[in-house]
């Protein structure tokens, strides 16, 4: 089964051009968008009620309507003891560049890095490359 990376962010333009750097740096993975955190959760409940495998890499932006990336955060974590999720990688990838964001995203266990927009294909490889 080819391994999905998932864009959680509201900007269409950047869900695309994610999509581009993706296809850009050869790597095999299919792409999933969401435009808010609600919609992402709600596929991702979904897809653990019905034993069906979660992307391998979460882009997620932190401003999004509905449900932002914290919210969004606080609600994963609770998905990821309950189901014991080890396969999902979750990264902030924010036009913030807020300390006070970058130190919040440190308090979630599950979030592996925060990443400036826009990321390149570097950025790609590193977080797939990530244990």
């Amino acid at each position: 089964m080819k391994k999905t990376i998932c864009i959680i962010d509201d900007d269409a333009i950047y869900q695309i051009l994610v999509s581009k750097i993706v296809q850009q740096s050869q790597i095999d993975y299919k792409i999933n968008s969401f435009k808010n955190g609600k919609e992402a959760l709600e596929s991702f409940i979904f897809s653990l009620e019905n034993n069906i495998i979660l992307p391998h890499i979460v882009l997620l932006d932190i401003e999004m309507p509905q449900m932002d990336g914290w919210d969004f955060m606080e609600r994963m974590e609770q998905l990821i003891t309950k189901y014991q999720i080890f396969d999902t990688k979750i990264y902030i990838v924010s036009s913030s560049i807020s300390y006070e964001d970058l130190e919040k995203s440190k308090t979630f266990k599950n979030i592996l890095g925060y990443y400036s927009k826009p990321i390149n294909s570097n950025d790609i490889i590193d977080m797939i490359e990530k244990k």
